[in-house]
This record gives C-alpha cells, structure tokens and sequence, in this order.
C-alpha cells in the first residue's frame, strides 16, 4: 500500500490488486493511463481529468502534476519507507548537506553559483587558489545554494565556511 500526500496536508492509503483500487480502504474506480503526447489521462469515480507531469524528484519520490490550471505537489511513500518512518529513521533528514568549506587557506578568484542555484554531485561551485594552484570545489551531493559566504577575491583560513546548502 502506498501513502499519497498531496500538496503537504491531504493523506491517502493507496492500493492496487490487479485492476481493482482501494483508497482510503475504499473501493475506488480509478484509471490512469500515459498519452502518446505525454499527458497523463485520468478517470476516477466518474470524472475524467487531464494530467501534466511538471516535475519529477526521484530521490525523494515527489512529483507535480498540473489538472485543470492548478498545480499539485504529490509525495509517495512506499512501503518501505512507511516502515523506516515507524522506526523513527527519516531517510530525508538524515541527508543533511553540509556547508562547503575551505579545505586550506587561499584566495576566492571565482564564485561559480549563485543563493538559490540547484546543482548536481561533481559541480563547480567556486575556485580557490592555493599554493600558487587553482582548485575548483565541487559539490558533493545534489543541493540547493541556500547562500555564498564570500567574496570573490577575498583570503579565507582554512575550514572557513564558503557557501551554505540545503
């Protein structure tokens, strides 16, 4: 059975056996089907509604979706997940990004991103010259800019805090 938040508040138990659906524990008549032009074509319990996918975080299982002009944010939690969070273990918490830091003293020559800039593991976020040497940090995990703690052209001591994520 999967648990179905949708926009932060409205919880549903979901489950599929065969062709039948159950929400809530609630027979469901429900149909979801791909289109070949990428929308997504749904009928529940008589209504027919057309679904955009506009977004898709695999890593924390959410999507949004766009029905009728509004966008819905929809979070899924799978079985497994339900029994990590009943244990108290919270996967997205126990993923906290940490701040980048200068791992020797040097200059900043370069800002490579900027307060609110996604990024992905492995890139650039800044140059920091050392030792006569350019050495580009990286990020080491996929995360938001949250802010930059430097100026460019600025001498920082080694564990300095550069930039803050989340």
């Amino acid at each position: 059975m999967l648990q179905i938040t949708i926009n932060d508040k409205n919880g549903f138990a979901v489950a599929k056996e065969e062709t039948n659906w159950t929400i809530n524990e609630q027979a469901a008549e429900l149909d979801i089907q791909h289109q070949p032009n990428g929308l997504i074509s749904i009928l529940y319990n008589g209504g027919s509604y057309t679904a955009m996918v506009e977004n898709v975080d695999l890593k924390n299982k959410e999507l949004s979706l766009r029905i009728d002009g509004q966008i819905y944010k929809v979070a899924v939690k799978e079985p497994i997940d339900q029994l990590l969070t009943s244990m108290g273990l919270d996967l997205k918490a126990m993923q906290k990004i940490e701040p980048v830091k200068a791992p020797m003293p040097g200059m900043v020559l370069k800002v490579l991103v900027e307060p609110g800039q996604q990024i992905n593991k492995g890139d650039g976020l800044l140059i920091l010259e050392a030792m006569k040497m350019e050495n580009v940090l990286k990020a080491t995990a996929p995360a938001t800019v949250k802010a930059i703690k430097v100026n460019e052209r600025t001498a920082v001591e080694k564990g300095a805090i550069l930039i803050e994520m989340e």
